[in-house]
């Protein structure tokens, strides 16, 4: 199963920027993260949308954020990447009218339901400033 890996780059991108300040372009980021511009603009599509970044067009250009560390949740760059399932577990639907696969159904959906919880939950609690290891905190 391929592990979706776009939360990840774009808090790694994001605090890179910040520490940057400068516009930086979709090439420069793709090498950044070991992967190509397009890969990057579809990426940082709906974190434009969101207000999280800004790019200028044109010589001098790339993307720049528009918020502070400190004012962008995890929980808002998961949801302006497009990502929507945290779990890649399902259940058996092929016995619909079977007690025990509908009992295991139940206990799956309710158990990964309270951890969905629990995760957004805690990603609206941490900003991305929490996220800046300590050496780079004072560059």
């Amino acid at each position: 199963m391929r592990k979706d890996h776009r939360l990840s780059r774009a808090l790694h991108v994001l605090i890179h920027m910040d520490k940057i300040r400068d516009p930086v372009t979709s090439e420069d980021i793709a090498l950044m993260i070991n992967t190509n511009a397009v890969v990057v603009r579809r990426l940082f599509q709906g974190l434009k949308q969101a207000g999280i970044i800004h790019s200028e067009k044109g010589h001098g250009g790339g993307w720049t954020l528009q918020k502070s560390l400190s004012s962008i949740t995890l929980l808002q760059v998961f949801h302006a990447i497009g990502s929507t399932e945290l779990f890649s577990i399902g259940w058996a639907t092929e016995h619909e009218k079977c007690p025990i696969e509908d009992a295991v159904n139940n206990e799956i959906f309710d158990t990964l339901e309270e951890a969905r919880c629990m995760i957004t939950n805690r990603f609206s609690e941490i900003t991305l400033d929490k996220l800046v290891p300590e050496v780079f905190k004072h560059s």
